[in-house]
């Protein structure tokens, strides 16, 4: 149902009822959702809310497994390759490492960027914020997070990386033996975790927290 500006209530706790699209503006009366559910703008056809499915205690839980898979992924060795007997293996910082000297700075500091200090920063940012949600309040530095997670989503490109690593370990397979190591299904694992986070519908947490007094 829509409602005009006028018909908005003015108490802050039947305002959390209310529904706003970002993209049109138009105001709905928020409602229950099932499970597989999503509300959508019948003005623009914008998604409004999905259904909110897991909570913040299951979330942080992905959270730290991500951290673990995380760690695996950036310390554990790739790839390793062999030539005429002799095997070389690299993790993710080799490779970064070899791209700088090899007079590819560029791409190499957007390679740790993207692979390295965004999906991090993701990671904290999320249990940051969901730490505190876990008891119904916002964490300090709320509003700047929140605001960053929406501008970190499109940058976190593990999932590139892990496409872009196979067909490179395809190819290479015609002029050495390659041999995939732990790293490369850490990775995998963590383009899985980061695609179910970008399923999450986070704006929830406007609602489900509040803040805390002075």
């Amino acid at each position: 149902m829509d409602l005009s500006p006028t018909d908005a209530p003015d108490d802050a706790t039947a305002a959390q009822a209310l529904l706003i699209c970002e993209h049109c503006d138009t105001v709905y009366h928020r409602r229950p959702l099932a499970k597989g559910e999503g509300a959508e703008c019948a003005r623009c056809g914008a998604v409004l809310e999905r259904c909110r499915g897991m909570r913040a205690n299951g979330l942080l839980a992905l959270i730290l497994t991500a951290l673990v898979v995380f760690a695996q992924a950036t310390l554990w060795p790739i790839v390793t390759l062999g030539l005429n007997g002799q095997y070389v293996d690299a993790t993710l910082w080799d490779v970064i490492h070899t791209m700088w000297l090899d007079q590819s700075q560029v791409v190499a500091v957007l390679a740790a960027l993207t692979l390295f200090v965004f999906p991090l920063c993701k990671i904290f940012a999320l249990g940051w914020l969901l730490l505190y949600a876990r008891s119904g309040r916002r964490a300090p530095g709320f509003r700047p997070l929140m605001v960053a997670m929406h501008h970190l989503g499109p940058w976190t490109m593990s999932e590139v990386f892990v496409l872009g690593a196979l067909v490179s370990i395809v190819k290479a397979h015609l002029y050495f033996d390659v041999l995939p190591d732990p790293g490369i299904y850490a990775y995998a694992g963590l383009m899985l975790l980061i695609t179910v986070f970008a399923g999450v519908d986070l704006s929830r947490l406007w609602d489900e927290t509040r803040e805390e007094s002075p």
